[in-house]
């Protein structure tokens, strides 16, 4: 091994391992010393590693992408045995007052011929720990575990962040680590969280309310016109008869409630002041009572066929119990936009400023639309309040709701997301997109994220559009994504000092992400499934989806005949299995009392 002493000063410096040999862009070469292969003690170098290039009066921090014993003649005469390829990342600089602190960015590029060095502990400690009133700690280093792991809340937020990586590698305990960091670095704001499969419910104890279908209230009038007609056409594309209808009446429909009218047959009203997308309240039975006037004054019968399917439409929506969430009181009126306003977003906070919106128990065929709905809400409400109410927008499965693929998708969630990426910061609007799919996730949407968390990720697409999104300089360290462990994550972006492999901090058991939607019942599939077991499954599944006008009316059963007794497993134990009952709740009538 070569001296440890530096050849600029003659001062003691740290134990040398070799010299550059090639720098090129942001890259350097450097020749290490040969080694004893067989002294497992001895100072070695591998990739992640980060090593240090004396200059003059820095020195440079670079990150070890390649490691490989094929080097030059030239090298090999000169005792170098192993060659290494060096991302160059900043420099660590010491001011006037003798205090040691990293820059980014590299302003005078290494000699060939200078020393390279293992960076100690407190090296590395002066480049990762920026600790402060404005900083989160969401892990530890990989390098070394004894160094915590910090990220700017500040500079995160503002610039927006992207959690990727694919299932299985801890993602949503890496989200959960981080919005309770936020939570606590960050009392000011308020953070709403889209969760399409039940998972967070737990995670954030009294901290949280959690939204769903039986407790959520937001009405149809909210809904701006294509999202209405994403609705009423159950996600299809709506018939253009049909649609030029709702688009005559539905702003006369707002109109006759703002103005104190009831809008029914013979009474003629205009619409002006008034369209189609006003966030202003109407009553369903007004809008029902205006297409049976237009109806009424036609004389073609074949003309009226295009009325009587819109008027079946909207009964069959109106009445679909899984809809009640839109559509309960839909004939009372009432103005609660403020309100509806102050549950979604919490304000006032009342010690819970966060809102989980588990959509699991949605319509499939809605889904989008009330996405679309709260995203613009969100957007819209930090628009008109100047920003005075910072919220950060988080949306798992992103790439539902946003694809790159602009053929499929809901177009007014993908334009509400966009928004909020591309302006929301102006108003204290800020966004979190969580993907285990990168490469289907609209480019334009994530390229707004300037920090981003990356787990391990196996397909090359998505690696691919993760590499087009950092800076060339950090693009090497994406190689070593699809070896990372679980927990681990490489941040990348405005919230680290620089490239950062970290691991998340663990969680609390009871506070691990956990799917609500499926039972946690352990189920013995050996076991005797009894006929009521099976009918009471049938009842729950045809009550899910009855009319509210039948649902309570008595059900006449013809006479069955009489079935032997169901004959048991072999080897099966005597389980008797029930259904979870806080998985229905939305519905009104319990199977029980089929």
């Amino acid at each position: 091994m070569l001296s440890s002493v530096d050849l600029n000063n003659g001062e003691r410096t740290p134990l040398e391992l070799g010299r550059v040999l090639a720098v090129r862009g942001s890259e350097a070469s450097i020749g290490l010393v040969e080694w004893s292969w067989t002294n497992p003690e001895e100072t070695r170098t591998t990739v992640g590693q980060f090593l240090g290039i004396r200059g003059h009066n820095k020195v440079i921090i670079g990150v070890v992408t390649d490691s490989s014993i094929q080097g030059l003649p030239v090298a090999r005469e000169r005792g170098y045995a192993v060659n290494v390829s060096v991302d160059l990342m900043g420099e660590l600089r010491t001011d006037a007052k003798g205090k040691v602190h990293f820059v980014r960015g590299v302003t005078e590029y290494p000699s060939i011929g200078d020393a390279a060095y293992l960076i100690s502990q407190d090296e590395l400690k002066a480049i990762y720990d920026i600790s402060s009133k404005a900083t989160i700690d969401i892990g530890s280093l990989q390098q070394d575990t004894s160094l915590r792991a910090y990220i700017n809340i500040d500079e995160m937020l503002s610039k927006h962040f992207a959690i990727l990586g694919t299932t299985g590698v801890g993602k949503s305990s890496g989200v959960a680590v981080i919005l309770k960091e936020i939570l606590d670095g960050r009392p000011d704001l308020r953070v709403f969280l889209v969760d399409p499969h039940n998972e967070y419910g737990r995670c954030f104890g009294d901290r949280s309310q959690v939204l769903t279908p039986a407790n959520l209230r937001l009405p149809f009038w909210l809904f701006n016109f294509e999202e209405m007609i994403d609705v009423l056409f159950r996600g299809r594309p709506g018939v253009d008869e049909e649609v030029d209808v709702l688009a005559e009446i539905i702003p006369l429909a707002r109109k006759a409630y703002a103005s104190g009218e009831r809008a029914t047959a013979g009474r003629r009203s205009d619409s002006r002041g008034y369209t189609v997308d006003t966030p202003v309240p109407y009553r369903m039975n007004d809008l029902v009572g205006l297409i049976d006037e237009r109806m009424g004054k036609l004389e073609n019968r074949t003309s009226r066929t295009t009325y009587n399917k819109l008027l079946m439409r909207i009964d069959s929506v109106t009445n679909d119990p899984r809809y009640a969430f839109m559509f309960a009181n839909a004939n009372v009126g009432g103005d609660t936009m403020s309100s509806i306003l102050s549950q979604l977003f919490r304000m006032p906070t009342e010690g819970r400023p966060m809102t989980i919106m588990q959509l699991a128990g949605f319509p499939v065929e809605v889904v989008d639309s009330v996405v679309s709905v709260l995203g613009r809400m969100a957007f819209d409400f930090g628009l008109w309040s100047d920003g005075k109410l910072p919220l950060l927008f988080v949306c798992e499965e992103a790439h539902r709701y946003a694809a790159a693929d602009r053929s499929i998708g809901f177009g007014p969630t993908r334009r509400a997301i966009s928004r909020i990426a591309k302006e929301g910061r102006k108003y204290g609007v800020f966004l979190g997109l969580i993907t285990q799919r990168p490469a289907e996730l609209d480019p334009t949407i994530i390229s707004q994220c300037s920090s981003l968390f990356v787990m391990r990720m196996l397909n090359e697409r998505d690696q691919a559009l993760v590499r087009a999104a950092v800076s060339d300089a950090a693009a090497n360290l994406l190689g070593f994504v699809p070896s990372l462990g679980t927990r681990e994550v490489f941040a990348f972006g405005e919230a680290v000092a620089l490239p950062t492999r970290l691991r998340f901090k663990e969680i609390a058991a009871e506070r691990v992400p956990r799917s609500e939607a499926v039972s946690e019942t352990e189920t013995d599939f050996g076991s005797t499934v009894d006929q009521a077991f099976i009918d009471q499954v049938v009842d729950r599944w045809r009550t899910a989806t009855l009319s509210s006008r039948v649902r309570n009316e008595p059900v006449v059963e013809p006479e069955a005949p009489a079935a032997a007794p169901p004959r048991p497993v072999r080897g099966a134990r005597d389980l008797q299995l029930t259904l979870d009952a806080d998985r229905y709740k939305l519905l009104k009538k319990s199977a029980a009392k089929g």
